[in-house]
Formats: structure tokens, C-alpha cells, sequence
């Protein structure tokens, strides 16, 4: 394997792992952060970007694993590759919308679980219904 194979299957694998999200988010309908927000990576575009834009990472992450050199998923070093890819763009990605829905470190969603708990508890307990 050349080493333009790793790069394109390193490459393909977080193209793949990057199509999630988006796709998910637009399928179900839920604006979602994406290149082409204003501030782009901050506001969230809508469903019908989202939808085109992980369709669009799928097709470039197919292109890159699937028609750069023969990979084989059986070949463990072939996987490996892909998955390392796919790896750290997951985790670049819980990083980046960590902050926007309190996932960053695990304190701001344990901040954020406290105040809602906090809310509903003196909301209940206010007897205002």
C-alpha cells in the first residue's frame, strides 16, 4: 500500500464519520451547525443543508475509501486506517458542538442537568401548574 492510500483512507474514514451528524440532524429535521452558517461552524443552517451536506460527505468519504487503491475492510490494516480517520473527526467533532450542547469537558452538561433539575423542582414545588 502506497502511502497516498493511507492519507485517501485516513481521509475517507472522518469524511464518513463527519456525514453523521449532519445527516441525522437534517433527516430528523433539526437545524444543525454547519460550513455554511453565518458564523460558519457556529450558526446552525437548516434541515435541507444538513441532509445535503452529510450526503455530500458520505459521497467524498465513498470516493476516497472506495475507489483510491483496493481496500478490502477485511485487511485489518485497510480498517484500521479508515477507522483512526474516522476516529479523530469524531472526536474533533464531540469537541467542537461539545460547547453548543454541554459536552465539552462534562461539566457544563452536569452545570446544565443541575439547572434544569433546579427549575423544575422549584417550579413543581411553587405549586404553579
Amino acid at each position: 500500500m502506497r502511502w497516498f492510500h493511507y492519507a485517501s483512507y485516513s481521509f475517507g474514514g472522518a469524511f464518513l464519520a463527519n456525514a453523521v451528524p449532519h445527516y441525522v440532524n437534517g433527516v430528523m429535521g433539526h437545524p444543525f451547525q454547519s460550513p455554511f452558517a453565518h458564523p460558519p461552524g457556529e450558526g446552525l443552517s437548516s434541515a435541507l443543508v444538513n441532509v445535503l451536506w452529510g450526503f455530500g460527505n458520505v459521497v467524498i468519504g465513498y470516493v476516497l475509501v472506495a475507489k483510491v487503491g483496493t481496500f478490502d475492510l477485511r485487511r485489518w490494516r485497510h480498517f484500521i486506517v479508515a477507522g483512526a480517520g474516522a476516529l479523530v473527526m469524531s472526536v474533533m467533532l464531540a469537541r467542537a458542538f461539545g460547547r453548543f450542547y454541554g459536552g465539552g469537558d462534562g461539566s457544563e452538561g452536569r452545570r446544565t442537568l443541575l439547572a434544569v433539575w433546579m427549575k423544575r423542582t422549584s417550579y413543581a414545588s411553587s405549586g404553579a401548574r
